[in-house]
């Protein structure tokens, strides 16, 4: 292991600490509840940048900075910022419908699960997609500039075949539905924090695929 490994364990333990540690944990949820857009931004802009590192990492076996990665980590904040008005907007929304008879409830802990199925399924096939061919078109504009490219043919250059393909039909379904169904069964100043850590997970599961194909 490298000087760069350890410091990036480090950090993660760092931020994991907070969240089990008494003390910090209801600094956190004190705050997560007083600051939700703050926190919010700070919580995808450290973790999910630390997602891109790791996989920049993994694929180059070396540590490096990513592409325009001042501007990256501020998209990343701002996703953040958005994830946070998200998921109440899905998780209440989609609890009136329950409740209204519009969607198949039951009691105990099955309705909990399935009410945080609906939750997820619902958000993932509805603002994920256009959030994330944003969210493409972002990272894409900003190694454009980096590169000192125009600027004209963003949407030009994107493959967007792939995106449908893998992006859309791939991890929404096999990951993000699953994954955003645990995460809705958490309490709600947990989820933004717990999409954050997803973002590292799905890093580390696109870089495992992309060194299998090469």
């Amino acid at each position: 292991m490298k000087k760069g490994d350890f410091i990036w364990i480090a950090v993660l333990l760092a931020i994991t600490a907070v969240l089990v540690i008494p003390v910090l944990q209801q600094w956190f949820v004190r705050s997560t509840g007083e600051h939700p857009y703050i926190m919010g931004f700070f919580k995808f802009a450290i973790m999910a940048t630390m997602g891109e590192l790791l996989t920049l990492r993994i694929l180059n076996k070396k540590w490096s900075r990513t592409t325009g990665m001042f501007l990256k980590t501020i998209v990343w904040g701002l996703v953040g910022i958005c994830i946070v008005l998200m998921f109440p907007l899905f998780s209440e929304g989609t609890a009136a419908a329950v409740n209204k008879g519009l969607l198949t409830g039951a009691p105990g802990f099955a309705g909990k699960l399935l009410q945080a199925f609906f939750t997820s399924a619902f958000m993932n096939l509805t603002f994920a997609p256009v959030f994330m061919a944003a969210h493409r078109i972002s990272d894409t504009f900003i190694d454009m500039r980096a590169e000192g490219k125009q600027m004209a043919g963003v949407i030009d250059i994107i493959d967007w075949k792939g995106f449908i393909r893998f992006v859309v039909f791939k991890t929404i379904p096999f990951f993000w539905i699953p994954a955003h169904t645990v995460t809705f069964l958490l309490p709600s100043q947990y989820r933004v924090i717990m999409a954050a850590y997803l973002s590292i997970a799905l890093g580390l599961l696109l870089a495992y695929a992309r060194r299998r194909k090469s």
